[in-house]
């Protein structure tokens, strides 16, 4: 990440973009670069501003915060994207997050727990609330099952047995930390898996591995 973290805000509601930049703005060590009211527009001024971090709304005209996303997310070096929700339930951040987003937060969240993700997503670290990440997809992919249109599930025979493993935690949340306490491995072991666990399933970051997880059906393993 770089010294000083360059923001773009992509929302619709003008009233919530200024409100976002006299925030971001008066947080040392971040400046927004841009700000976008429609999903194409963000991906030009991403283009043009080269953000370190997208805030990206998921309902806007004229192309939406998922499609946006993916655009931006495609191109290199793409920015990390914090997707704000106004539902903590909305399948259109499960789509957001396979597109390429890194985390989710809602609008209402506190101010000093926005920033302090912000740093979190930009620094490419832990996923975002991971407990209610997991929620959320449960309840897409248990919504996806019933109405019969299950969710791609991704081929793991690229991956060793203890990566599997790894990407099984993962999947349920569990921190590095845990993960290491729960398999009796090293931080650097454990550091090395998940290295190799992004490589292989072409993820950038620990939401796609999560993704992954549950489109390979390894939610079905949690005790």
């Amino acid at each position: 990440m770089a010294e000083q973290l360059r923001v773009l805000l992509a929302d619709d509601e003008a009233l919530l973009r200024s409100t976002l930049r006299l925030l971001v703005d008066a947080t040392p060590g971040m400046v927004v670069v841009g700000e976008a009211d429609t999903g194409a527009a963000a991906v030009r001024v991403a283009a043009a501003a080269e953000p370190d971090l997208v805030l990206m709304d998921v309902r806007m005209p004229e192309l939406d915060g998922i499609a946006a996303t993916a655009r931006i997310t495609a191109r290199p070096p793409a920015p990390r994207v914090l997707v704000l929700t106004t539902f903590d339930l909305d399948d259109y951040v499960y789509r957001a997050l396979h597109a390429g987003a890194s985390g989710f937060l809602l609008k209402d969240v506190p101010p000093a727990q926005l920033l302090d993700a912000m740093r979190v997503v930009a620094a490419g670290d832990a996923l975002l609330a991971p407990s209610a990440t997991r929620r959320l997809i449960a309840e897409y992919t248990r919504v996806s099952a019933a109405a019969s249109a299950a969710p791609p599930r991704r081929e793991l025979g690229m991956i060793t047995p203890r990566e599997r493993e790894v990407l099984v935690l993962i999947t349920r949340g569990l921190s590095n930390t845990e993960i290491e306490q729960s398999l009796h491995l090293s931080r650097s072991t454990v550091k090395t898996h998940i290295g190799r666990l992004m490589s292989k399933l072409a993820a950038r970051d620990r939401a796609q591995l999560v993704i992954a997880g549950y489109e390979a059906g390894l939610a079905d393993r949690w005790g």
